[in-house]
């Protein structure tokens, strides 16, 4: 049985456009040869707030396994708690970084566990009608996930077999995932569970010695070879090049398994998009080492994440399939078409900093004598602004934040003055973390100091999953630590009436420089030429563009290429589909499903944080682009 995976981006994104592509995604992978779909739950979409429960529209995990139930194809399915999968925290909600004491995720922690009961006695409920001996499509469903190369807590696995059983019953096959390594297999199985064990390895594996490891930690006789993450490509972080695998060496190593009666998921079938912000990042030696995933999630699978399967790949496996299984060839749905809907020319509206009240809830902003991390603000995405004052005493000051998750961006201002928009001074990374030279701006006032922190994505694997966002350690400057913190959550789900917006003050370079930034006139003649040439350039704003679409038949898939553009987020339509940063590459456009659009007028607002392409224009296109930042 040639088992097939990996939707997991297509129920947690594709499914945000629309269900009609659930379908198409559905058939081209019944058409690759496949009769399984591996799934995953993701627990922070569906209780994004304590007991707040989402189970419509794209989080409708029961509709989408009976459209795979119609098209005659099983399902595995992977409830977590955690599920790794390049999703944000793992899957994991990030209220849970809230709880004091703080709690210790995958781990016999009593407060965890009653909160993962909690969830799976919402969760397991729904889906225990679907169950194959219900008459339902779902044969197996996986516990917790790659639990051996995390630790070897066997009392917090067995605990969740006892969940699972309770609203499961006993009939179903409950499975465990392991990278096919003694170590790994004898910390993440419970054989004596009555669990069955599966492994994961990469293409150049010799899979049959690990099929033999496997069987010493599974039950007598029920070791069937299998492999439940084949990997068919892999993953990308930004400034990486694409990562690719041969379409041919994919094949044969399939074949190796496939033609000796072995089974296997393909990791990734289809991959799909990260929309939004619910990308997942990796870790190196420590956890400053930090890499976000792009927004695509191609995974270079033989089902692109725009649905193509005119590729080299699909057709490789699918002849492999066919030859080792004999399943007869579906005939291929008809590709989705795309768009070149050519250039778009876009204003700026207004800058972060001229329109902050206006999109922060006034309820969410808070004072602090120290500043707070993203997930005590109730920011559980995007950004976040931090605001303090503090007073000059040198040419200039030495600021340093020794620890911000992910990317600030530091701005200063006289704290009385007229010219709205503050001076940028730099930038400091969680993975290029150095303290930052701020120029006196000889202010008669205190200086402001701003900090916008970008959220790039919680870490989703190894030891410093518990990752919190924002700023998490004192500020300093010239070695005090700054006190008396003003935080503001960015809402860019208010973007909707960008053009409405009145910003607080805006003004031309000829009215700046007749304004003091002092707010006295005997300092009118200060030169503040450097806040137009400097702080412009590198100064967060929004910006809007507009196309027409003449009618229902003319939608169609499209991307969005952001050459020329800096680092920042794309909603179009009210849809986030992701964020761009074409100056780190690789990825410079955005995938854009007809869905998403509509017939007449559709808006694209993008929040670039720095330098917006010079000719101010983006391009529509066919194709994926990922060349950027070479």
């Amino acid at each position: 049985m040639g088992l097939a995976r990996s939707f997991q981006n297509l129920l947690l994104a594709l499914a945000l456009c629309s269900a009609t592509y659930w379908k198409d995604r559905l058939l081209r992978a019944k058409a690759l040869g496949l009769n399984t779909i591996q799934t995953y739950v993701p627990w922070n979409l569906h209780e994004p707030e304590p007991q707040s429960w989402e189970f419509k529209g794209f989080t409708d995990i029961e509709s989408y396994i009976r459209l795979a139930h119609e098209l005659d194809m099983l399902v595995m399915l992977r409830v977590g708690p955690y599920i790794c999968g390049e999703w944000d925290l793992g899957g994991f909600p990030p209220w849970l970084l809230t709880i004091e004491p703080a709690i210790e995720l995958r781990s016999s922690d009593s407060t965890y566990l009653s909160l993962v009961d909690r969830w799976w006695g919402v969760l397991l409920p729904r889906v225990a009608p679907l169950l194959y001996s219900n008459g339902g499509p779902i044969i197996m469903v996986q516990i917790e996930n790659e639990f051996g190369s995390f630790g070897d807590d066997k009392n917090y696995l067995h605990y969740l077999v006892q969940v699972a059983r309770r609203y499961l019953g006993n009939e179903i096959m409950l499975y465990t995932t392991d990278g096919g390594a003694i170590g790994n297999l004898k910390n993440g199985t419970i054989p004596q569970d009555d669990v069955f064990a599966a492994v994961d390895f990469d293409t150049g594996s010799n899979p049959w010695p690990i099929f033999q490891l496997q069987k010493k930690y599974n039950l007598p006789g029920k070791s069937a070879p299998l492999c439940s993450e084949f990997y068919t490509g892999w993953l990308t972080h930004w400034g990486e090049s694409i990562a690719t695998t041969d379409a041919s060496s994919t094949a044969k190593a399939l074949k190796r398994i496939l033609c000796r009666n072995g089974s296997a998921v393909l990791y990734m079938a289809h991959g799909g998009t990260n929309f939004g912000f619910y990308n997942g990042a990796n870790t190196g030696e420590n956890e400053s080492d930090y890499k976000g995933d792009i927004t695509s999630y191609d995974y270079d699978a033989p089902i692109k994440e725009y649905g193509d399967v005119n590729n080299s790949k699909y057709k490789a496996l699918r002849r492999v399939i066919h030859e080792c299984t004999g399943t007869p060839l579906h005939p291929l749905p008809p590709d989705i078409e795309r768009a070149n809907y050519g250039l778009v020319e876009v204003q700026k509206v207004v800058s972060l900093f001229e329109i902050i009240d206006n999109i922060s809830d006034p309820l969410k902003v808070a004072i602090s004598e120290q500043p707070l991390s993203m997930e005590l603000m109730g920011q559980m995405f995007g950004f976040l602004l931090y605001t303090s004052e503090y007073q000059e005493k040198h040419s200039y000051s030495i600021l340093s934040i020794p620890k911000v998750h992910d990317r600030a961006q530091v701005f200063v201002s006289c704290s009385r003055g007229v010219v709205r928009n503050p001076r940028y001074v730099g930038i400091i990374e969680r993975w290029f973390n150095k303290a930052l030279q701020i120029p006196n701006l000889s202010c008669s006032s205190n200086v402001s100091l701003y900090i916008l922190v970008e959220n790039m994505g919680r870490v989703n694997y190894g030891p410093y999953i518990f990752d919190q966002k924002g700023i998490l350690s004192s500020v300093e400057i010239d070695g005090v630590i700054l006190r008396h913190w003003k935080m503001y959550p960015i809402l860019l789900t208010a973007l909707s009436n960008l053009s409405e917006f009145q910003p607080l003050m805006q003004m031309t370079g000829d009215q700046a420089s007749k304004v003091s930034i002092y707010g006295d006139s005997e300092n009118m003649l200060h030169d503040v030429s450097f806040y137009l040439n400097e702080g412009i350039s590198d100064e967060p704003s929004f910006y809007e563009g507009h196309f027409h679409i003449d009618s229902k038949s003319a939608k169609k898939d499209t991307f969005i290429s952001f050459r020329g553009w800096n680092k920042g987020v794309a909603i179009v339509n009210n849809f986030n589909i992701g964020r761009f940063w074409p100056a780190r590459g690789p990825q410079c456009a955005l995938y854009v499903p007809a869905p998403i659009l509509k017939p007449g007028d559709n808006v694209v607002v993008i929040f670039e944080l720095h330098s917006p392409n010079p000719e101010l224009t983006i391009e529509f296109v066919k194709d994926p682009d990922f060349t950027c930042g070479k």
